[in-house]
């Protein structure tokens, strides 16, 4: 089983015991709870339909801050250069618990 969630801007697809890098997010003493909940598959192909109440409970496991990308401007025969430097920042989570409609899916222990 698995869930999309919604979180910066973008989507991603978790299950229980999945270890996800998102853009940096506020957190509570290492907890982050995800209620932004697109879909939800229990099984293989199918959906559920209604989402009401539902959420996806995870823990932080670091933080920091993705490699640098190089952003270059060129106007040829300008003379005009401008290079720019960006690190995306990021945190780190590994999600525990789906909770829809009453029921709880966690992550096996191991």
């Amino acid at each position: 089983m698995y869930a999309v969630i919604k979180t910066g801007g973008k989507q991603y697809r978790v299950a229980p015991g999945d270890t996800v890098r998102i853009e940096k997010a506020a957190h509570e003493d290492g907890a982050i709870t995800f209620s932004d909940i697109v879909a939800f598959s229990g099984e293989e192909g199918k959906f559920e339909s209604d989402l009401g109440g539902a959420k996806v409970l995870a823990e932080v496991v670091s933080e920091g801050r993705g490699d640098k990308i190089l952003v270059f401007h060129y106007k040829r025969k300008k003379q005009y250069k401008k290079m720019q430097g960006h690190r995306q920042s990021f945190v780190e989570v590994k999600i525990n618990e789906i909770v829809i409609g009453g029921k709880s899916f966690k992550a096996d222990k191991k």
